[in-house]
């Protein structure tokens, strides 16, 4: 699937029928006629998809990781990756080698899947005894569209500033919601595309039950959980704090690391007691637990006390994957929420609560009988000390980069990046253009003169 394009045209069907297996409502037809589901149970069929729905195909977009500071990579590895993702490495301007690029085409055949079931679930009148169905099939369609928006403006637009840039901001993402084809194609504005993204997790919240049946299907916990991390991203703290609170109200179950048993191959499950939802982040280049190594200064900040050191690394390479099959976890935590909620804390003032939120998960962390409570002197230093643990807690989840977008805009939190491949040093400063990954060329192309580019990496 080359394009958002073609996923709108003549693959439809075929795009519905190669990934829903588990249905059997779809018909091949060798004319490409397109397919829509006809009940309840069709759509929640393609909700289930986990394949294409949580990532476990080809995964959610991995160049922002690529990007990121959580890895290094020695030569050998270096020429084993492909030329997109050596690219991506060393923050080349430009990134792609050839006209398929996964972290666009995948995320809108997500939205393309979630648009298919609204539309279905729009024409059908359930009854009484149908309803819970019908309402978890249409929350999940609204919380996976406004999951797969927010990682393609992780990777393809600027990071939020504020509301007033935002709406300035003509360079957001083209909003499909409907799987109309002669809907004009074009970008929205940064502001409209986050407001969607939070208006379709908001519309999804009473729709969905608050644990799931399945880790693979959404809840109102992951609901609230995906609002937290997109208002964090937005720097919009007090929304953050009060979706994350949220989260925490539902499940805030956190593992004891001491009962966890280091030196297997992956010590952790997809259906591990901290998890809210299972997702997939491709895993290539160096997102790949076989193909790099975690940088040697964030491996050398964990203490010997620091249970982490030992389930989270394997010689270097980090094991510590929420997922047993070793796919890159990018879906959503309880770890997650508690550093969310302590940071929105600590940047509210609250330094009480900051701290007893890091004390509830450090002591899940540290060695039995080594661990001290943390107290800080002022907000600052409480929010240093959650930002340390932030950065050693979340590494591979997709997340970094994310948060080096964010943190950028603050003088006193922002990173320069430097990473030397083959002899040579490359470096990506704060805020720095290449920040924002460039439209497929395809894309482009396909809806001129109506798609802009991104400004020059």
């Amino acid at each position: 699937m080359r394009t958002i394009y073609l996923l709108y045209t003549i693959f439809l069907s075929a795009a519905l029928l190669a990934a829903c297996k588990k249905s059997t409502f779809l018909d091949a037809r060798p004319d490409s006629s397109i397919s829509i589901p006809t009940s309840i149970g069709d759509c929640q069929a393609l909700m289930d998809n986990d394949n294409v729905m949580n990532g476990y195909g080809a995964g959610y977009p991995s160049l922002g990781e690529t990007g990121s500071d959580d890895y290094y990579v020695n030569n050998t590895f270096y020429a084993q990756y492909t030329p997109t993702d050596r690219n991506a490495v060393i923050w080349a301007a430009d990134t792609y080698t050839d006209g398929e690029v996964n972290d666009w085409d995948l995320p809108y055949r997500t939205v393309l899947y979630s648009n298919v079931v609204l539309e279905a679930l729009g024409k059908l009148q359930p009854t009484a005894n149908e309803l819970d169905s019908f309402n978890n099939a249409q929350g999940s369609a609204f919380f996976f569209r406004g999951f797969a928006y927010f990682q393609l403006t992780q990777i393809f637009t600027k990071p939020y500033y504020d509301d007033g840039t935002a709406a300035a901001d003509p360079l957001g993402l083209p909003l499909r919601k409907t799987t109309d084809i002669e809907e004009k194609f074009t970008r929205d504005s940064l502001l409209n595309t986050y407001n969607q993204i939070i208006n379709d997790l908001s519309a999804a919240i009473p729709l969905l039950p608050n644990i799931p049946a399945s880790i693979t299907r959404p809840s109102r916990a992951a609901a609230y959980s995906m609002l937290a991390r997109v208002y964090l991203s937005m720097r919009k703290y007090a929304n953050a704090l009060l979706y994350a609170d949220s989260c925490l109200q539902i499940k805030h179950t956190l593992m004891d690391y001491n009962d966890a048993i280091p030196g297997g191959a992956l010590p952790f499950t997809r259906t591990n007691p901290e998890v809210i939802l299972g997702a997939a982040m491709s895993s290539s280049g160096p997102c790949a637990i076989s193909r790099s190594f975690t940088d040697s200064l964030l491996l050398a900040s964990y203490q010997s006390n620091d249970k982490r050191k030992t389930l989270f690394f394997n010689k270097g390479r980090f094991i510590g994957v929420y997922d047993e099959d070793g796919y890159t976890f990018c879906g959503l935590a309880t770890d997650e929420m508690y550093l969310t909620r302590a940071e929105c804390y600590a940047r509210t003032g609250n330094i009480d609560a900051a701290m007893n939120d890091l004390d509830s998960l450090m002591i899940k962390r540290m060695s039995t009988g080594a661990f001290t409570p943390y107290t800080a002197t002022d907000a600052n230093d409480a929010l240093q000390q959650i930002l340390q643990e932030r950065r050693k807690e979340l590494l591979y989840r997709g997340l970094r980069w994310t948060d080096l977008r964010r943190l950028n805009m603050d003088a006193s939190t922002a990173t320069t990046l430097t990473r030397t491949v083959a002899g040579t040093i490359y470096t990506l400063p704060p805020n720095d253009p290449r920040y924002v990954y460039q439209i497929p060329a395809e894309v482009i192309t396909f809806n001129m003169p109506n798609m802009q580019q991104n400004d020059p990496r």
